[in-house]
Order: structure tokens, then sequence, then C-alpha cells
């Protein structure tokens, strides 16, 4: 009896144990589930608000003020231009496909037609974009469109991930759309075709195209034997080998892209390429770095005129990052030999407040720098009067760098994900921010922006930057949580 009634006492204990933590878990799915609510209405308001008042011809620029009355992209912009460039009409118009994706709402899918149809009006005749596109034929700044509407520039642009936003976001809508939409399906492969065409024999690329490249024979990085002070300045050097800006890492992930939708080998065969590219650009000791760009002899080069030859601290992580990226998709492990030199040399060239000078002399290592009197600049090794609009030093990612390295060569090739709890309350708190007309809106505090906006400290204005980046984090809880 005793033993019984234990038993019995026992089976009590697990029972009210097991209905405990189902009414825990029921209670937790419950809030999950209205947090879900609240999230995809918050989803909804923003982005109906946002294609509804600050998109122009279906396209965006970078910032927008409140009053919608004035427009930024890489500089002020008119009522009929829209901005290629990232952050603009690409950026946002992938965050609509991650919405769409996450939720199945029609309203996602057609912001993004109208910002992919706006990009396929702005195709170069050569195949690619530039940082803008001009609605207004008569506009000095249309270019020479594909649609016959412009007169101007036939410049396809690699620079800052111009033609690259535009190929990767039209890539995912084709994709979207069932690649039933002729126009953006058009667009997308002639895009490609012009992209392929414009990758050089050793795999590199250059910064603009108008057409197929001359043939070069690969050659292997290498210092200058001339005083490259003041000599060997290269006029076109938007023709040659180009990686500033993270050129080849926005070409790599293009690539990338290309092959998960089209399944064509020969996205896997340029990206192949460009890692060989990648291999042959890094300089010799005692630099194992990668310069800005580099001429068909493979010698760094000037560009603009506060761009001096030189190893980037810079460039050089984009590098390793982008060698990383292509050996994810290859599995050869030639793309990864190059890193370790390169991270060695970097550690050696850190500066203070764990930074990276964008350029280092040849040979000697000493960061270089530019000083400026009007509009004429001139070297010097004195990092205390650098010209502000652009970037002499970044930050040092050389930890982070290291691990993936650490971890691709263990095998591990898998992408790292937020963690749920992490992606919750950034959705909790992103809901929060969101106003009551649906905007989420930022105050200037003084730091440089992109595309330089004359605005004051406390100046509010709309970024399409945070909307795009608070939009797929939103779509990334609904899709974790689903």
């Amino acid at each position: 009896m005793i033993a019984r009634q234990r038993c019995f006492f026992i089976y009590v204990i697990l029972m009210t144990v097991h209905g405990l933590f189902l009414a825990n878990r029921i209670a937790a799915q419950d809030r999950t589930s209205q947090q879900r609510e609240l999230v995809m209405a918050a989803m909804k308001r923003a982005a109906i608000y946002y294609r509804s008042n600050v998109a122009v011809h279906g396209g965006y620029v970078y910032h927008t003020t409140l009053d919608l009355k004035t427009r930024w992209g890489e500089g002020l912009a008119t009522k009929s231009q829209i901005w290629v460039q990232p952050p603009a009409t690409p950026t946002v118009g992938r965050s609509f496909l991650r919405a769409y994706a996450a939720t199945g709402d029609q309203v996602y899918l057609d912001a993004a037609k109208d910002a992919a149809e706006a990009l396929v009006y702005g195709q170069i005749k050569s195949g690619g974009w530039r940082n803008l596109v001009d609605f207004d034929p008569t506009s000095k700044e249309a270019g020479l469109y594909r649609n016959g509407k412009g007169k101007g520039s036939n410049s396809s642009s690699l620079d800052d991930g111009q033609t690259q936003s535009a190929l990767r976001f039209l890539t995912q809508a084709d994709k979207a759309f069932g690649f039933q939409n002729d126009k953006v399906h058009e667009s997308v492969q002639i895009g490609f075709d012009a992209l392929l065409a414009a990758q050089y024999p050793n795999g590199g690329f250059p910064q603009v195209w108008t057409g197929p490249v001359p043939s070069e024979k690969p050659v292997k990085a290498n210092y200058p034997g001339y005083d490259w002070r003041t000599e060997g300045r290269v006029k076109n050097y938007w023709d040659m080998y180009t990686l500033n800006d993270n050129t080849t890492g926005y070409i790599a992930q293009t690539l990338v892209e290309a092959l998960q939708v089209y399944q064509e080998p020969k996205y896997k065969e340029a990206l192949a390429r460009l890692g060989d590219f990648l291999i042959l650009a890094q300089m010799p000791d005692p630099q194992p770095g990668w310069a800005q760009q580099y001429s068909y002899a493979m010698q760094p080069i000037w560009a603009r005129k506060f761009e001096p030859p030189g190893v980037s601290g810079h460039e050089s992580q984009e590098a390793i990052e982008t060698l990383m990226l292509i050996y994810r998709e290859t599995r050869d492990a030639k793309y990864l030999e190059p890193i370790p030199k390169a991270i060695q040399w970097l550690r050696k060239s850190r500066l203070p407040g764990n930074l990276v000078a964008r350029y280092y002399e040849l040979k000697t290592n000493r960061p270089l720098y530019m000083e400026r009197t009007g509009e004429k600049y001139s070297l010097t090794f004195d990092d205390s009067r650098l010209p502000s609009h652009y970037g002499w030093k970044t930050e040092a990612r050389l930890e982070v760098l290291e691990k993936e390295y650490r971890r691709l060569k263990a095998g591990d090739t898998e992408i790292e994900k937020t963690p749920l709890a992490t992606k919750t309350a950034q959705a909790a708190q992103l809901v929060k921010q969101l106003d009551t007309e649906g905007r989420w809106i930022s105050t200037f505090a003084g730091a440089r922006l992109v595309g330089q906006p004359k605005f004051a400290a406390g100046d509010r204005y709309l970024s399409s930057e945070i909307f795009s980046k608070n939009l797929i984090s939103l779509a990334e809880f609904i899709e974790a949580t689903k």
C-alpha cells in the first residue's frame, strides 16, 4: 500500500511539473504570437509610409527631410533623381523583398517591383549603372540609358557597389517575380553579360567600363621601379584593376547570388577568376597586403589626387574577407593561403586605437597621409591635419578576420546566425521606435554622413539605410519565429 501511495505521489508531482511546463510553453507561444502580430503591423506601416511618401518614380535616395522637400544622395538630389549607389534604391528594394519572403504580403512585392523597374529604366547602354538615375531626359545627369531616354555618359560603374547593388537586388527580384517580369529578367541578363565582359583575363575588374575590356597578360603584383611620387600617373585610372572601396567584395557577393539563383557555371568560373586575381594582386614582402588600384603591370598607382599608390589597410581587410567568401563557394584552399601573411602584416602595421592607415608607403611601410592647402594636396607622414572628407584611418578587424579564417580552415563554412533572443529584443525595440506615422526618425548628431547632407546638429531626417536595416531585422524575427 505504501509503495502504491508513493508511486501515486510521484505521478502527481510529475504531472504537475509537466502541466506547469506546458502552461509556460503555451504562454510563451502566446507572447511570441502577439509579438509577431505587433511586428508585422509595424513592418507594414513603415513600408507603406516609405513607399507612399519617400519614393520618387519608385526609387530612393539616402536622406530625406521630414517635410519631404529636401533629398540627398551623393549630393543634393533633384525632384527627378533617385540614387543607385548604396544605401539607396537597391538597398531599400532588398529590404522589401526580405519582408515579402518573411510575410508573403503583396504590399512588399509591389514596392519592390516599383524599385526594380526604376532601376531598369536607369540601366546604362553599356549594361551597368551609374550612381544615380535621372528621369528628366534633358538633365545633364541623365546617362545614356538603354531605353533611349537619356543622352549622357555610357560609363557603367563598379565604384561603391553601384552596378553590383543594382544587379544583386534585380537578381533577387527576378526570382521573387518567378522570372516572369520580362523587363527585369532581360535587364539582369544584359547586366551580367556586360559585367562578365568587363572582367580582365587575370580575373580583375576596372572601376568603370563602356564595353568589353582589352586582353592583358596576367602578372604578379610588384613594386614600381620608378619614383611613384612624381612618375607613373595614369589619367584613366578607372580603366585599371581596382579594389578601392570593396569593388571586388561587392562583385564577389553579386556573383555568389547570381550562382545561387540561376545555377549557371559561368558565375562560379568568374568568381574563381576573381579569387585568382586577388592572389596575384597580393604585394610581395615586406608588405603582403593589397593596394587600391594597379596598373596593367600590376604595380600600385595613383587614382584621385588624394589617393596615392600604397598598400592599403582598409582594402587589405576587404580583400581577406573576399577571399574567404570565395573559399566558401569554391572550397578551393588556395584562396585561404594568402591570408595568414596578410593578417601578420596588418598586425605589425596597426596604429594606436586599434586602427590601420588607408595607405602605407611602398616598401618602408610608414603610414602615409595627405594635407590640403586650397585645392592642392601634398604627401605627408603627419596625421595632425588630415582633410575631413576622406577616411585616412579605419578600424582594424584583425581578431574577427582571424577567427573566421580559423573557422574556415577547420571546415566550418556555415554563416553564424544571430540568436533568437537577440532578434526578439531587437524587434521589440524597433517597434517601439516607430512613430505613429510609420517613420523611423534619425537625429543628426554631427558625425559625417554618406552624401554629406547640410544638416545641423539636432536636425531630424529619414534614412534609407536605417529604414532598410530595421525592416530586414523585423523580417528576420518573423522568419525565426515561424
